[in-house]
């Protein structure tokens, strides 16, 4: 176990201070700073409530669903049959990051995930960096997801009562559409799932979590049925390109299975729990992902693949001749992407609350409710700019620019966790990454690939956001931040 209350010794972080502009930029948070303020906000604390089980349910909540059950339409077209084999390359580049995940949340249990881990190791300017692009992975994927469920939405409605949201009210401008109605509920659902406090958010995910992996289940069941091996004839129709660029956006529906360590500050054994609950979620969320796609090529043609949210559903249609497996399939996943809104935007919330304790954003992220133990402030204005986003914003340019945003942030957490094994070597791990420096350099190796992959209008937006992310810094962080003053004690 950590000795959180022990100063820094010799060979470890940078004192907070330094002299310097461009030492300043560089000022890093020691390890056992930021572990003893774990769970304290203003004006209250978080509780640690959540065990290995309410952990793993977390992070699977947080991706399943989300490529399965939203991007797979998308993704088919761009590389065919092979679209296997792209999950397969996406996975790899998340099991790479995770595993340095692992040993940094087992190591640093804290709320601000990657966030916290580059400011123990690459300070503060990093840091921001890092923060920046988690509210482009966690706050707009919020956003985007929310959009897919809204499809399922319809899907459900018409098999059932047999009506549908009018596309006025279901579409967002750019998709015929003016206002997405339905995308700014699930989120405000989910927004008040949260209020309640984590362990009943918890609760509520493992029961949807559960339905979700029910649905993909019984798709493989009946989808098999309707396998036609000639649909793999031509398994790489568009080439390793076509591959590689589904792998991209694909990666968008592994997005999530680092959720579990933006509940540091509220697992009840989070150096213990923490590393195992990421790296099973990634085991369960990869099988699962590879079968149903083999099974939904198999059972459809790759060029009959359009860019429908809800792909799945009508497959199930079509391999059936019935409408009820279909709406069943709607069903479960109405209720399984509203999981993933509801974790992912647990995750943002989590991490500015970590920055702003820090003082890098506003203090209101960081206020916590004496009576639930939750950010309710920051839960508040976190839901509705991601609930106005998503009924604003079409789907597929939100989840490009999240997968950027995403990869962008993990090939940092390859970097601090070699950083962390140079400057900290005696620091207690309950989990080391095989084969270091070796996987975190592969992990970092596949990130930058599959950004290269990304297209040219999302590195746009991508440079943009990051613009944006750094003038804010520096006229509000930077002079702001807790270590810019000297700490009365560095476990205050």
């Amino acid at each position: 176990m950590l000795d959180h209350g022990a100063p820094p010794h010799n060979g470890g972080p940078a004192a907070p201070h330094s002299s310097g502009e461009g030492m300043r930029l560089m000022r890093r948070k020691p390890v056992e700073r930021l572990v003893a303020e774990g769970g304290h906000g203003e004006g209250g604390t978080l509780r640690r409530s959540l065990g290995l089980w309410q952990l793993t349910m977390i992070s699977i909540g947080a991706t399943l669903g989300t490529g399965i059950f939203v991007v797979l339409g998308e993704a088919v077209p761009k590389a065919g049959p092979a679209v296997t084999l792209s999950f397969v390359i996406a996975g790899l580049t998340a099991l790479f990051s995770a595993l340095s995940y692992a040993e940094l949340a087992g190591t640093i249990p804290v709320s601000g995930s990657s966030y916290s881990y580059a400011y123990a190791t690459m300070g503060e300017l990093i840091a921001w960096v890092c923060g920046w692009c988690l509210m482009l992975e966690y706050g707009v994927s919020v956003a985007a997801v929310a959009v897919g469920w809204g499809e399922y939405l319809n899907e459900l409605l018409d098999g059932t009562i047999g009506v549908t949201l009018p596309a006025a009210l279901s579409a967002p401008p750019g998709d015929g559409g003016v206002f997405n109605a339905p995308a700014l509920i699930v989120v405000m659902l989910a927004m008040a799932f949260l209020l309640g406090g984590a362990r009943e958010s918890a609760r509520a995910n493992t029961v949807m979590v559960l339905v979700k992996i029910g649905a993909l289940v019984l798709f493989c069941a009946i989808g098999v049925q309707g396998f036609r091996s000639g649909n793999y004839e031509n398994f790489m129709p568009l080439g390793m390109a076509g591959v590689s660029a589904a792998g991209a956006t694909l990666f968008f529906s592994y997005i999530g299975f680092d959720a579990a360590s933006t509940a540091g500050e509220e697992a009840k054994n989070a150096q213990r729990d923490l590393p195992r609950a990421i790296l099973l979620s990634l085991a369960i969320i990869t099988a699962l992902y590879v079968l149903v796609a083999a099974v939904a090529v198999g059972a459809k043609p790759w060029r009959q693949f359009t860019d429908s949210e809800a792909t799945l559903a009508q497959i199930m249609r079509e391999v059936t001749g019935q409408s009820f497996w279909g709406t069943l399939l709607a069903f479960c996943a109405v209720i399984a992407i509203a999981s993933v809104v509801l974790t992912v935007l647990y995750g943002q919330t989590r991490i500015l609350f970590a920055m702003s304790r820090d003082g890098l954003v506003p203090k209101v992220f960081a206020r916590v409710s004496p009576r639930t133990g939750t950010p309710r402030a920051n839960t508040l204005i976190v839901s509705l700019f991601c609930g106005v986003l998503a009924a604003a914003v079409p789907l597929g340019q939100l989840a490009d620019a999240t997968s950027i945003g995403t990869l962008f942030a993990f090939a940092l957490v390859n970097v601090a966790v070699v950083v962390l094994r140079r400057s900290r070597p005696d620091m207690p791990r309950s989990f080391r990454v095989p084969l270091s420096p070796l996987l975190p350099a592969l992990g970092f190796g596949f990130c930058l690939w599959m950004m290269g992959s990304l297209s040219t209008v999302t590195w746009i937006v991508f440079g943009v956001w990051m613009a944006v992310g750094l003038v804010f810094y520096f006229l509000y962080g930077y002079r702001r931040s807790r270590l810019a003053a000297p700490a009365p004690s560095e476990a205050k």
